[in-house]
């Protein structure tokens, strides 16, 4: 359990940072922005290879990672429901669409959904952890970025139909992708039969 705490423990942190800019402004001006964003994207690497070496080994811990709860088999029809605006909106964050114009924050919105339809169908403690945590910070950084004003990876970059064409086909093509074949690579999982 330590691999997986200390790994979602040092993403946070890291992505804690920017909701407090006078913090980042002081970072980037001590090191520059380029450190800084390097700095920044290796931290995120190595937690979330942290995060999921942890996750998979306290899959197999049997009594060390007791079922919570159990969700009935239809919850998983829910949770695969939920996962198509999910991935839509991950995409939409970036790329210029009304969508994202919509949303204001899809990639957050999307963070939230996946992780709450995730807690839907999974009960066992690595994945309260785990799902749990994404889940609160994504509602923290949703109420955050509000009050920051923050616009996000595109700015105020207008969007027009042409790229909620491709929000949704990039995210069907994305469901698809893991429907088929990327979930079971990603987590051994399958998602079908």
């Amino acid at each position: 359990m330590w691999m997986l705490v200390s790994g979602l423990a040092l993403f946070f942190v890291a992505h804690l940072i920017p909701t407090f800019p006078d913090v980042r402004t002081r970072l980037v001006g001590m090191i520059g922005r380029g450190p800084y964003a390097g700095l920044f994207s290796l931290v995120s690497l190595v937690s979330l290879v942290l995060v999921v070496w942890g996750y998979g080994a306290m899959q197999g811990l049997g009594r060390a990672n007791p079922q919570l709860w159990l969700s009935p088999a239809w919850m998983k029809h829910v949770t695969m429901l939920l996962m198509l605006p999910a991935l839509i909106l991950l995409v939409a964050a970036y790329i210029p669409s009304r969508i994202r114009t919509v949303v204001r924050h899809p990639m957050l919105t999307a963070v939230l959904v996946w992780s709450f339809s995730h807690l839907l169908v999974n009960g066992d403690l690595a994945s309260v952890i785990l799902f749990g945590s994404f889940l609160a910070y994504a509602v923290y950084d949703i109420v955050s970025v509000s009050q920051r004003t923050a616009l996000g990876p595109l700015g105020t970059t207008p969007g027009d139909v042409v790229g909620d064409v491709i929000a949704i086909a990039g995210g069907v093509a994305l469901y698809a992708l893991l429907l088929f074949w990327g979930h079971q690579k990603l987590t051994g999982v399958p998602l079908l039969p």
